[in-house]
């Protein structure tokens, strides 16, 4: 598995950080190549140009809102078949504002374990783009 970790403190309450990053759709405006579905239960990005491509489907195993100022995290298990692993965002308050951590631990079917840190950097690199990108608005 390829583990990669991206923190970042945003000036926005924590319920407003999540209502920006588990607008799933947005997702796809954020990330190349990619279309976003999804809802509370289950979260489908389909990634590819044309036919060519594949759906990182991902069951969404804890849902927890931050509520009143309070922390959230939201847990996304993705089942394959090209891409397994989980995906971990989570919020706190922080300075007036709120502290983002996004988790991955991800695994491209297709890929040999030789690929696992190439993967985990350029995770970070697109992932960290797609969350600022989300919490910009």
């Amino acid at each position: 598995m390829t583990e990669f970790r991206i923190v970042e403190a945003v000036a926005l309450s924590p319920e407003e950080t999540w209502r920006r990053l588990t607008d799933w759709p947005r997702h796809g405006d954020a990330v190349p190549f990619t279309t976003v579905t999804g809802d509370t239960r289950t979260v489908v990005a389909r990634t590819g140009l044309g036919r060519l491509g594949f759906a990182d489907v991902m069951d969404v195993a804890r849902w927890e809102p931050p509520q009143d100022g309070g922390p959230g995290r939201c847990r996304l298990v993705k089942r394959g078949p090209v891409v397994t692993g989980w995906a971990e965002i989570e919020l706190r308050p922080h300075r007036g504002g709120t502290a983002v951590r996004w988790c991955e631990d991800l695994r491209i079917g297709v890929l040999p374990a030789l690929f696992d840190r190439p993967t985990a950097w350029c995770g970070r690199v697109v992932f960290r783009r797609a969350l600022r990108r989300l919490l910009r608005g």
